[in-house]
């Protein structure tokens, strides 16, 4: 045990009343830890470190952690059983690429409690998901969404033999609007609904939920950058402006997962009320098919009360695209239409940006190995979202003819499909 640790009694009582005053916990009246489930709650402390280091250990903040780990894992592991876990100060900063949004970046043990709880409950709200819901989802995600977009379209229009039209929608702010009692109450009913199913502690976990949600990062937070990096970003986009007992940080893990779980009604009740077959949604960028424009018009207003009554968000007013499907649509990158799919004009630009941007480092300098493997990481990244198009003449242009020529002394092109960049050896 760590020296100044002090190990709480393993039948310790978890209170069930946060400060916010939510009793959460029904009838519950006490949680008591046995010798097995304490074991179980520290090896699954492990798993989420792992989990959560994924793509991150080199960066300062798991270094720092992965230096004491054994120390760290188990004072979060009494911190936990003792009831005494708190999250420590975000790191706020503006990020550009692809669009400007502000993150809240979670202290690295705080992203540790983040996957422990993902890895608890979202097995549970997967089963109440609809299978059109792509973000944050295993065998899901944007390539997924885009080939299911694409189906729909040939679903809803016969093989583009009969006339078909596409509604698309967004939420205004949408993770800045949530509202946090809601969601937590949505969170608390499904988890007890299922408490017999579920071979974890309910009470010990919607204590973290509630810490996680009801926690303010905008509080004691560290600010990277210069005031200006706000500059042009609406305020209904910003945590420092969210009204009261609304909105979550964007980029927590937990954050993606509970915009799931926020749309899901929502998500059935289109399918069901508005009985719209072709419907697909990730994150708060939703579609709708139909044959009937006329359906489609007259479910907008439906779409707009059910959000502001039922989950109090409000639908983007400027944001509303109906149109025909032999036009397309953009989405989650790509633009969908009949017979085929393009890469999204956003990608392609900042590809372009992410090369120039290299090209300045290698024009001033041999390049770092940590800027080596930057450099890498980055253009495999584009490389590896445009291989799914039809964009070997863009690929191969970009590759031959714009990357900075110092960059190839280190590197080469994998294969002449341009797929892939890789390292010189030596």
């Amino acid at each position: 045990m760590p020296e100044g640790l002090k190990q709480p009694d393993p039948l310790c009582q978890i209170p069930f009343a946060p400060a916010n005053g939510i009793c959460f916990f029904n009838s519950m009246q006490q949680s008591l830890f046995r010798e097995n489930e304490l074991e179980r709650l520290l090896i699954d402390l492990f798993k989420a470190y792992f989990d959560a280091r994924k793509n991150k250990r080199n960066t300062l903040n798991a270094l720092a952690f992965e230096k004491h780990l054994e120390e760290n894992v188990f004072e979060l592991f009494y911190q936990i059983t003792a009831n005494t876990y708190q999250p420590l100060a975000s790191i706020c900063f503006i990020v550009d690429k692809p669009v400007k949004r502000e993150i809240f970046a979670a202290a690295f043990r705080d992203r540790v409690i983040h996957h422990l709880i993902f890895n608890y409950i979202s097995p549970v709200f997967e089963k109440t998901f609809i299978n059109d819901c792509y973000s944050c989802r295993k065998a899901k995600g944007t390539h997924y969404g885009i080939q299911r977009m694409d189906h729909f379209m040939r679903s809803c229009s016969a093989n583009y033999s009969r006339d078909c039209y596409i509604l698309k929608l967004d939420i205004s702010g949408y993770f800045m609007s949530m509202n946090k009692s809601l969601l937590f109450q949505m969170l608390n009913e499904t988890l007890m609904k299922s408490s017999g199913k579920i071979d974890f502690d309910i009470a010990l976990i919607l204590k973290l939920i509630s810490l996680t949600i009801f926690n303010d990062p905008t509080e004691n937070c560290i600010i990277k950058g210069n005031q200006s990096d706000w500059d042009g970003l609406p305020k209904s986009k910003s945590l420092f402006h969210a009204k009261k007992n609304c909105g979550l940080p964007i980029g927590n893990l937990t954050s993606q997962l509970f915009g799931n779980i926020y749309l899901s009604e929502f998500d059935h009740w289109v399918k069901r009320e508005l009985k719209i077959k072709c419907y697909g949604r990730y994150v708060d960028d939703f579609i709708l098919m139909h044959e009937s424009k006329e359906h489609l018009k007259s479910a907008i207003p439906k779409i707009r009360n059910f959000l502001r009554e039922k989950l109090l968000i409000e639908l983007h007013p400027a944001k509303i695209y109906l149109q025909h499907y032999s036009r397309g649509v953009a989405f989650l990158g790509a633009v969908i239409k009949p017979h085929r799919i393009y890469i999204g004009n956003r990608t392609k630009g900042n590809f372009h940006g992410a090369i120039t941007q290299m090209n300045k480092i290698a024009q001033q300098r041999n390049p770092s190995e940590e800027e080596k493997t930057k450099f890498r990481s980055s253009m495999n990244s584009y490389l590896g979202i445009m291989r799914h198009y039809k964009t070997y003449r863009l690929r191969k242009n970009r590759v031959r003819e714009k990357i900075e020529r110092r960059w190839w002394t280190n590197f080469k092109v994998a294969n002449n499909r341009f797929l892939k960049i890789s390292l010189r050896q030596p």
